[in-house]
């Protein structure tokens, strides 16, 4: 506490002293009460004592009529009875002998009793009071929350409120001042004041500015004791923040920006950014950037995330045309500031750089239109192409779609025609014009040529389809047959019109042209008869109404019939061609069943042919059997004598050396076999030379040599070649018997093939 709290110290010793001589309360007789009133037996006052006590003192005395001197006894029951507050059993003197917290607890109940000392039990009635604790001046002033945050614009003006901080003290706030708080900032640098008594912090200068100084932190004190000397006191943080107001114009840093950009820069692309600064921070620092002077040829936008101004190309650059575009620029603040729009300006100075550009066509599309067959080289239109830079290079055009038909000018860009055009073949060409520089492979451009064929009429009319009319034979005159129409491989524009006439003077029919271009056959002369005529063939001339007139000669065949009511035919003895009344669809239907019948036979056939051959692989064919020697060097680990090697297992050498072929359309036969000699040599050659002198087998053989397990091993040898049909107990002899499957097994393995199989 500050040394004036020394006064403090002596008012609180004075009190301590006073509690001593006050603690005791004096008991006022207040006589015997009537015995309904249990009250009246005791006598007592209000009992009470200071908190913060040092010393066990009598704070009151209890007395009851019920007590006999050396009989009974007093005894308290209730909140601190024998801990806190204690009875005299005698005297009814109560004293305290703890400190008392008012702040925690500012009153006791209690409840005074009379006991017999012999018997222990109560005597009478009890009574029941209470001892209220005093307060002193022993608790701070308590802030609600520490550090305090505020809050408040720019620029406020004076008096603004910021915040309120508060405090609470635990003392008694109705003794005295004891609770009673004010407040005091302890730091103030002279741009807040705060109200004594309410807290409430304000401002004291109107000219804060968040752009010099943006954060405050100060240091308020709670006193209680009110505006009194003295007292307790306690302190908070309070941090207070000053909110952006726009109140700064946005200005650029430089009177000038220099960009560049190529002439081949495209549309939308970006050609610089430019930043305008603004000591404003948030909404308030939002920037509006435009151009102010004539242009068509840049725009500028803002970036929302950087607040730039990016600057992209609107419309092309052409450095022939212009080589330096400057500008001016604007930026203000979407928002007012202090109540007014400040604006900021400089200038954008871009220069284009020269691009060497390919040639430009005068047009992006080019249509000419040309009439079907007109002669070689005509003329069907002319284009243009330019060099942009200003070196203005010669161009030369040529054809990169479209040289079959049409040839160009390589000086002048004149298009003619290569062949005579026909219309009904392609109406519409289109063709690709290259154009380049002279000298400058790299400088081309492309352009479109659209040249429609006008058309002539060079195509005479002819029937829509192929008719198949017929005439029964009681139709009556005036009876409509068929109704015919025409087509023109020329074009048919609505102006286009056909006129139908027959060439025979006299005939039985007669057509009409119904002027839309169709025409009915109608039954001229009655009475027809398909055993005198059953077929009546009518030439028909069709004419268009082009310049000059075309026509041609069509021929409609009648067929007479004899009908039913409906004019369904029942018999005709001439009939059209198969192909008149055949359609697409039955005729794909046709192919199709063909398809089907050719695929059933093939997997008929096919299947034939295995069963055959499943019979057929039982007999091996002759130039399937060859010759091999398989050669086995030795077993390996383990056997004793992996290094021997048996030679007489070989035993497929004929007795009489190689036989003499035989006629060529029997298999080769092989002869009987023996052990052969230790001689391997004279054994690879008889063999080989029995492989070459047979016909019948593949050009290729396979010496195999065949060894076996040594002298020391227990396994005998597993070679087939060591049984021979000589050295055998086994008589193949009945292989012969067999018949001619089994002709080759038995010359191999019997002793001598009958005479019959020899002359198969």
């Amino acid at each position: 506490m500050r040394p004036r709290s020394n006064m403090f110290r002596t008012i609180l010793s004075l009190l301590l002293v006073i509690n001593s001589v006050t603690c005791a309360a004096q008991v006022r007789p207040s006589g015997k009460g009537n015995s309904s009133d249990p009250q009246s037996d005791w006598i007592w006052n209000q009992l009470h004592c200071w908190e913060e006590a040092s010393k066990p003192k009598q704070i009151g005395k209890i007395h009851s009529v019920w007590h006999k001197d050396g009989q009974t006894i007093y005894v308290l029951r209730g909140e601190g009875v024998g801990t806190i507050f204690k009875v005299d059993p005698d005297t009814g003197n109560i004293g305290v002998y703890r400190k008392l917290d008012r702040e925690k607890k500012d009153r006791y109940k209690l409840e005074g009793l009379v006991i017999n000392k012999k018997s222990m039990k109560q005597v009478g009635r009890s009574t029941n009071f209470s001892i209220q604790v005093l307060d002193i001046n022993d608790n701070a002033p308590i802030f609600t929350k520490d550090p305090f945050n505020g809050t408040v614009p720019e620029m406020s003006g004076k008096g603004t409120s910021v915040l309120t901080v508060s405090a609470h003290d635990p003392d008694d706030p109705t003794v005295g001042k004891h609770a009673n708080v004010t407040y005091k900032i302890l730091n103030s640098l002279g741009n807040f004041f705060i109200e004594q008594l309410t807290g409430v912090i304000r401002v004291k200068t109107p000219d804060l500015d968040r752009e010099k100084k943006k954060d405050y932190q100060l240091v308020i004190q709670a006193k209680d004791m009110g505006l009194d000397e003295g007292g307790m006191s306690s302190t908070a943080t309070v941090y207070i923040s000053l909110s952006d107001i726009n109140d700064n114009a946005p200005f650029f840093p430089r009177r000038q920006y220099n960009y560049s950009a190529s002439e081949a820069t495209r549309i939308g692309a970006a050609i610089g950014r430019v930043k305008a600064e603004d000591l404003d921070e948030g909404e308030n620092a939002k920037i509006l950037y435009t151009i102010v002077s004539l242009n068509n040829t840049f725009h500028i936008k803002t970036d929302p995330r950087t607040q730039e101004g990016v600057i992209t190309l609107k419309e092309p650059l052409d450095f022939e045309k212009q080589r330096v575009h400057r500008i001016e620029l604007e930026a203000e603040n979407p928002t007012l500031v202090k109540g007014k729009k400040y604006k900021t300006r400089t200038v954008l100075v871009i220069d284009v750089l020269d691009v060497d550009e390919p040639p430009v066509f005068s047009r992006p599309l080019y249509k000419f239109a040309v009439h079907e067959n007109l002669p070689l080289d005509t003329s069907v239109g002319k284009v243009l192409a330019k060099d942009p830079d200003l070196a203005r290079n010669r161009v030369v055009y040529s054809l990169r779609k479209g040289m079959n038909f049409f040839k160009i000018g390589k000086d002048d860009g004149i298009i003619y025609t290569r062949v005579e055009l026909d219309r009904e073949a392609i109406a519409q060409h289109n063709i690709t014009v290259m154009a380049s520089e002279v000298n400058k492979s790299n400088s081309t451009s492309y352009a479109p040529v659209v040249i429609k064929v006008l058309d002539k009429n060079d195509n005479a009319p002819r029937f829509a389809e192929n008719y198949n009319p017929h005439v029964c034979e009681d139709d009556a005159a005036g009876t409509v047959i068929q109704v015919i129409s025409a087509v023109d491989s020329d074009e048919m524009t609505p102006a286009v019109r056909f006129h139908f006439n027959i060439a025979l003077k006299d005939s039985n029919f007669s057509v009409k042209d119904n002027g839309n271009n169709t025409a009915n056959i109608t039954v001229r002369q009655a009475g027809f008869n398909q055993n005198e005529v059953g077929k009546f063939s009518l030439p028909i001339i069709i004419a268009d109404n082009g310049k000059p007139s075309l026509s041609s000669n069509n021929t409609l065949e009648i067929n007479v019939c004899s009908c039913d009511r409906e004019r369904v035919p029942i018999n005709c003895r001439h009939f059209a061609p198969l192909t008149s009344g055949v359609t697409v669809t039955i005729l794909l239907v046709i192919f199709l069943c063909i398809i089907v019948a050719i695929a059933l036979v093939v997997l008929i056939v096919h299947q034939k042919m295995q069963k055959k051959n499943t019979f057929a692989g039982l007999v091996k064919a002759p130039g399937e059997i060859q010759e091999q020697l398989v050669r086995y060097d030795e077993e390996g680990g383990g056997e004793m004598d992996t290094n021997s090697f048996d030679i007489t297992v070989l035993n497929s050498l004929r007795v009489n050396g190689p036989r003499p072929v035989r006629k060529a359309d029997r298999a080769p036969v092989y002869a009987q076999v023996r052990k052969p000699n230790n001689d391997m040599g004279s054994v690879v050659k008889m063999k080989k030379d029995e492989a070459d002198g047979d016909r019948d087998g593949l050009p290729y053989d396979t010496l195999h040599v065949y060894g076996y397990e040594g002298s020391d091993s227990v396994a005998d040898s597993l070679s087939s070649l060591d049984v021979s049909s000589i050295d055998s107990d086994q008589d193949y002899d009945f292989l012969n018997d067999w018949g001619p499957r089994f002709q080759m097994l038995a010359e191999l393995y019997g002793s001598e093939p009958h005479k019959e199989f020899l002359d198969y």
